[in-house]
């Protein structure tokens, strides 16, 4: 028989240290996915939330639609007050934010932006927003929320490590995408292309892994459904290529000059305009919330909310709108951000994008109109936004439709290039600049974007 080797007191240290650091790398696994799923649950909730103020408002316009001309003016300016008074961070988009904190060296500034009061207040003044005829969307502000949520995480577990930290709060943001449209791939997409604006190993697993598990979340609650429905359209390589080009230039045209005209407006208004504005913010948001409920009555009550119904009517050609549909609802939108109320752009800018594909199939006989309205939600949503490959992915997502990928790619790359013509920075990137301007006036340049380099390092 042989002998036994003696384990020396160093071998069984060492073993144990093992065991503990293998439990350990487990507990913060699990603990990290129970965060991922929270983002899926909260964006579920979020949405319906959102549901039920969109219904109270259509009851609220069923009793007479003349009440908006009070509703929505008092709604923006309460919600405009409680922003600015209780909740700052909490105003715009969200996704602005969620950019910003990836920059910002100051995690004491992070803690507060990326605060579960703020992301609450997020949720609840949205919701205020479209109950009260806002044309905004809760997609922005779910990526603030699920930023957040991870964010909490990765404090409560103790990481302090910066590179870890932008790793959890680009994670919550595209698992928030993931979740809100139940497009687990454009989650991905958007992860890379407009949070972080480059793929890094480090922290792809992260992100993935979120993304991931807050989608099953999402489909495991309200079913595996598409945001739009599923659309069988084709657009053949030959004549009908035509409308590729028509949504693509006209939607980089309307798309890229609603960047430029945000843009400009968030550096702050010239003369006794700008001077009003900053003395009287809320009265002035309920003024806005006047032109909105003017806005609403022109169109029939068709450009308050998020537009979501009338966007999938038109991509399912289920409803008919006229072409004074798309300028109403670009109008409102703009009305919306300048308001100040908290509120997102992707569904809105999905709606008049639809919209404008509307107007155009019209005129071109020679491709099916639900692939117009198609091209012409991608050229316009890619403009807006200068992510060509996530306004795609989410495009070809939320209709179920692989058929017509690369005609959305062709016009959505043709639409980014028209907009960058005339928006030589990206909208949510500027927007983020002058968020970190506002958060941290004096950021270390090693790490925070520079507006010379379209804010996140893109010429």
């Amino acid at each position: 028989m042989s002998a036994s080797v003696p384990v020396t007191s160093a071998q069984l240290r060492h073993l144990r240290d093992q065991a503990k650091a293998g439990t350990a790398n487990w507990r913060r696994k699990l603990i990290y996915w129970s965060g991922a799923v929270m983002v899926g649950v909260v964006a579920v909730a979020f949405a319906a939330l959102a549901d039920k103020a969109a219904g109270l408002r259509s009851q609220i316009i069923a009793v007479s639609p003349w009440l908006m001309l009070i509703v929505t003016p008092g709604g923006l300016a309460l919600s405009t007050w409680l922003t600015r008074s209780w909740f700052r961070g909490a105003q715009g988009s969200g996704i602005p934010q969620a950019i910003a904190c990836l920059h910002l060296n100051d995690l004491r500034i992070v803690d507060k932006v990326l605060a579960l009061k703020i992301a609450l207040a997020k949720i609840f003044l949205t919701c205020l927003g479209l109950l009260c005829g806002g044309s905004i969307g809760r997609e922005g502000p779910t990526v603030q929320v699920g930023a957040s949520i991870m964010h909490t995480v990765g404090r409560f577990m103790g990481v302090n490590d910066p590179v870890k930290q932008r790793a959890l709060i680009k994670a919550g943001g595209a698992a928030g995408v993931a979740a809100a449209f139940n497009t687990p791939l454009a989650g991905i997409v958007f992860g890379i292309e407009e949070l972080a604006h480059s793929y890094e190993q480090r922290t792809s697993g992260t992100m993935l892994t979120c993304v991931v598990i807050a989608g099953v979340t999402a489909i495991a609650m309200v079913g595996n459904y598409t945001y739009f429905g599923h659309t069988s359209s084709v657009v053949p390589v030959g004549a009908s290529w035509l409308a590729v080009l028509t949504c693509g230039i006209l939607g980089g045209l309307s798309g890229g000059s609603f960047s430029a005209l945000l843009i400009r407006i968030s550096r702050g208004v010239p003369g006794r305009a700008g001077a009003f504005i900053a003395r009287r913010p809320i009265l002035f948001s309920g003024l806005c919330g006047l032109v909105l409920a003017i806005i609403g009555l022109l169109s029939g009550g068709m450009t308050y909310g998020t537009g979501y119904v009338q966007a999938r009517d038109i991509i399912m050609g289920s409803g008919d709108y006229p072409a004074s549909y798309f300028v109403l609802k670009f109008l409102a939108t703009i009305v919306s951000y300048c308001s100040g109320i908290p509120g997102g752009l992707f569904a809105p800018s999905l709606s008049v994008g639809a919209g404008m594909g509307g107007w155009v199939a019209q005129y071109l006989p020679h491709t099916s109109p639900g692939a117009v309205v198609l091209l012409g939600t991608v050229a316009y949503f890619a403009a807006v936004t200068q992510a060509p490959l996530t306004a795609t992915v989410i495009v070809m997502e939320m209709c179920d439709n692989q058929q017509i990928t690369l005609a959305l790619l062709a016009s959505a790359f043709l639409a980014f290039g028209v907009s960058r013509a005339l928006c030589s920075h990206a909208l949510y990137g500027a927007l983020a600049v002058r968020f970190l301007r506002s958060a941290d006036p004096r950021p270390d340049s090693s790490t925070s974007p520079s507006p010379a380099t379209d804010t996140m390092g893109r010429r």
